[in-house]
């Protein structure tokens, strides 16, 4: 059994779209939104809209999307609809930039396109990979979404130079041509690639240990993403009151996370396949927590490179199995449901943690971000060890065949 990496890198198109689009989003609206004279609460609550959109709808879009009986498929019609409709909503932004009320209309239209097509293109992936390749499948698909936030940021730099409305015209000329080739070469089977016997539904006790499995893991997911979101977030106020170093080198330091992640996204779900998931996010939690605990007392900012790319790779274990396992407790009626959980806890990490920390910061202080971080995670991994199911259904193969299966 091989992953067909090019039919896997299509896939990640509609990922790696979603990562140009934010990417520069999050560089130039907060300045736009500045020039209104908006207090800075306001311009959070705004840029934390699209988190907000996608807890409210994508879980909406990935069921309707596991219903849905076209010609074009099920997963293509939102993607046919959303990619080009966020696309104009997206050129339009720049050229709205000196009205609040069009620029705040634009806005949310992109929001709001972004969360109709971002569920149902993830669950492509498990719709054409077999259940035992998904982990290495999420590793493409996660690289696919680094690609273009590396991007995006290159892309920025140079075309912001050359005028305003360059980035927007750049990337939303990227997406159409995006959705035309995922269109004529992305063929979506009328049942799936792989779905199992052992995952159709089932009655018991079998049945409720599963959906314990999946509250553990969602659960899981939710607490060390609420680690992750508060160092990304708040790491340039703590590098600046604690560090005592500029913006730019907390930039750098961030970088070495983003970095060893995007190297280790694709070996994080080859390791999988031999160790296992469950055990492959473990030790990811692991090693994080030892990276948090680490930081709390060290802040020499060259051995923090070093600390902080250990937790790339640690991010890299652990988030590129966490879809795959939850899709794995589904069939293949349920993958877009299923889609919408993980993104209705990940997402709902990413609203409440800033809040919670900002507020715990105001009280403690800047130096408690890392005590948060590692207490989240241990909370994680408190819940991950209670997770009995998702593991990738292995082949049983016999002498010089179990070489390729260690390989591939």
């Amino acid at each position: 059994m091989k992953l067909d990496y090019k039919k896997t890198m299509l896939v990640g198109l509609g990922f790696f779209t979603v990562s140009l689009v934010w990417t520069i989003y999050n560089v130039a609206v907060p300045l736009y939104l500045k020039e209104f004279a908006l207090s800075g609460a306001v311009i959070g609550f705004i840029m934390a809209l699209d988190n907000i959109f996608a807890v409210v709808f994508q879980p909406i879009f990935g069921t309707l999307s596991d219903r849905t009986n076209t010609r074009y498929g099920r997963r293509m019609p939102y993607l046919l609809v959303g990619i080009p409709l966020a696309a104009i909503s997206f050129f339009i932004i720049p050229f709205t930039r000196q009205s609040l009320p069009l620029l705040m209309i634009a806005v949310i239209f992109l929001n709001f396109f972004m969360s109709v097509y971002r569920s149902p293109a993830v669950a492509l992936m498990p719709d054409l990979t077999p259940r035992a390749l998904r982990s290495k499948a999420n590793g493409i698909i996660n690289f696919m979404g680094g690609l273009g936030t590396a991007i995006a940021y290159l892309v920025s730099w140079l075309l912001f130079k050359m005028g305003e409305f360059y980035p927007y015209v750049t990337v939303a000329g990227a997406m159409i041509i995006t959705i035309i080739v995922m269109y004529n070469f992305i063929k979506e089977p009328e049942t799936p690639v792989d779905d199992a016997p052992e995952v159709q539904k089932q009655k018991g006790e079998h049945d409720k240990g599963k959906t314990l499995s999946l509250v553990f893991l969602l659960l899981a997911i939710f607490f060390w993403f609420t680690g992750f979101n508060a160092i990304e977030t708040f790491f340039s106020t703590y590098g600046e009151a604690v560090l005592g170093v500029d913006k730019s080198v907390s930039s750098q330091l961030l970088l070495s996370v983003s970095v060893l992640f995007l190297i280790f996204a694709m070996p994080a779900g080859i390791v999988s396949r031999r160790f296992g998931r469950k055990n492959t996010i473990l030790t990811g939690l692991c090693l994080f927590i030892f990276t948090c605990v680490s930081l709390i007392f060290i802040k020499k900012v060259a051995i923090m490179y070093f600390l902080l790319g250990l937790g790339g790779i640690s991010w890299a274990l652990i988030n590129i199995n966490s879809y795959p396992m939850v899709v794995e407790m589904t069939s293949s009626g349920g993958v877009g449901k299923y889609t919408g959980y993980y993104y209705l806890f990940s997402m709902l990490a990413a609203i409440i943690s800033p809040i919670l920390y900002g507020f715990l910061a105001d009280m403690l202080g800047d130096g408690f971000l890392f005590i948060y971080a590692a207490v989240a995670l241990v909370i994680a991994l408190f819940f991950m060890m209670l997770v009995k199911h998702g593991e990738a259904p292995m082949e049983e193969k016999k002498g010089f065949e179990n070489l390729e299966h260690m390989e591939s």
